[in-house]
């Protein structure tokens, strides 16, 4: 079997690591940080959201991406950079903000996140993970606009049956009798049964300590990655701050750095971060959490139990690079969340995290081979890296292996 380098420490990089592991491939993970998790994975929103994929880019978003950047509380924040990656990535995705285009992106993540629920269960079991925090509450999507909720309920009857029911303000709040703690009137909602939340981060944790006891596992090197170093189209080493990495294949995992360690190859991956913010708030026996997963979909907030932790992730910030907490930012989502669950925890205790979400325009992962031999993709997986992770990493592990991909990769791979 191969000897093959996963560059990244997140729950993609890892899940890939464990995934080839799995079928007798010799593996090192290279991470720059001293503990895996701490990017895109430390504190995301914990859901597993395997029905609900929708990418951000839709017929209509443009507009309202105007009403969002003149609400002083939107969801959404831009700021202009000299950088053609940022204006190209924009206008990469305005291209893709169709109904034509969002439906085949849907129809494509839509079979991934299928496959990724059954990978999850399968790497669950291999792996015997502890307590992740994992249950299969279900997923609400509560609506405020009447006009968004049937425009959504119409696209629901006339799709593939599936577990999505839609529900009146009435049938939300008795799916999550939370909701009854504010003075909100929801024209509808979405549930859909069998959704599921989980620690990432504690996946991660748990996914390291499997792989350091793992037979084929050659081990962790924390290092800055630079670069490749080649001979004529194969990738056989990777250049590091410690040195150079031997192999026979490398797969770059390793969120937005992806984009420039790729770039040392004269590859453009169309990534760009996408900035938000999570709280992670204390639940006391006086609260009333939401025990369902809930999205406000307007507001683009969601909220998740894990554990003994209220989890509330939210915005879409435009603003490159730039992982500095916003005290309006964060001020703004504390109202939201207020205003929505007042009893839902303790927020004056909460913590507060800001990450940065590589996506693609479409909202579309990349997987699989690149123009050089030895040199794989799996990046790119935006807001649902989480999600995505699981079947990502099983459908990587299978080429490499030599085999077909078990899901068509048609519009999930490389081009350029």
């Amino acid at each position: 079997m191969k000897h093959i380098v996963v560059i990244g420490g997140g729950i993609v990089g890892l899940t890939t690591a464990w995934s080839l592991v799995e079928r007798g491939h010799r593996v090192s993970l290279v991470e720059r940080e001293a503990e895996v998790a701490q990017g895109a994975s430390h504190a995301n929103g914990g859901q597993l959201s395997y029905r609900y994929v929708s990418p951000l880019a839709d017929a209509g978003v443009p507009i309202k991406a105007l009403r969002w950047l003149l609400d002083p509380d939107g969801p959404l924040r831009f700021k202009p950079e000299a950088s053609w990656q940022q204006w190209s990535w924009m206008l990469d995705f305005l291209r893709a903000c169709s109904g034509p285009a969002n439906r085949r992106t849907t129809a494509r993540l839509l079979a991934l996140g299928a496959h990724s629920q059954t990978a999850f269960a399968r790497l669950h079991r291999e792996a015997a993970l502890g307590d992740i925090s994992l249950r299969a509450p279900g997923k609400l999507v509560v609506y405020r606009k009447p006009a968004e909720f049937e425009r959504v309920s119409r696209r629901l009857k006339a799709g593939i049956k599936g577990p999505e029911q839609a529900l009146s303000h009435d049938e939300c709040v008795a799916i999550e009798p939370s909701l009854q703690d504010n003075d909100l009137l929801f024209a509808g909602g979405i549930f859909t049964e069998g959704e599921a939340v989980a620690d990432c981060r504690e996946v991660c944790i748990q996914l390291a300590d499997r792989l350091r006891a793992h037979g084929n596992f050659k081990g962790f090197h924390q290092a800055q990655a630079n670069g490749f170093k080649r001979e004529g189209r194969r990738v056989v080493a990777l250049k590091t701050a410690e040195g150079e990495l031997s192999a026979d294949g490398f797969v770059i995992a390793a969120g937005l750095q992806s984009r420039e360690l790729a770039g040392k190859l004269g590859l453009a991956l169309p990534l760009y971060p996408l900035k938000g913010y999570s709280l992670t708030a204390p639940i006391e026996s006086a609260h009333r959490p939401p025990e369902v997963s809930v999205t406000d979909f307007e507001r683009k907030i969601l909220y998740a139990r894990i554990g003994s932790q209220l989890r509330v992730a939210a915005m879409v910030d435009l603003v490159g690079e730039d992982l500095r907490l916003d005290t309006k930012r964060v001020d703004s989502l504390k109202r939201a969340v207020r205003d929505t669950f007042p009893q839902a925890a303790d927020y004056d205790l909460a913590s507060i995290w800001t990450g940065l979400r590589p996506a693609t325009p479409s909202g579309a992962p990349i997987l699989g081979a690149t123009p050089f031999d030895g040199l794989w993709l799996n990046v790119g997986h935006g807001a649902l890296g989480f999600t995505f992770s699981f079947g990502a990493a099983d459908i990587l592990a299978e080429l490499i292996s030599g085999r077909e991909s078990p899901l068509p990769l048609d519009g999930l791979q490389f081009a350029q």
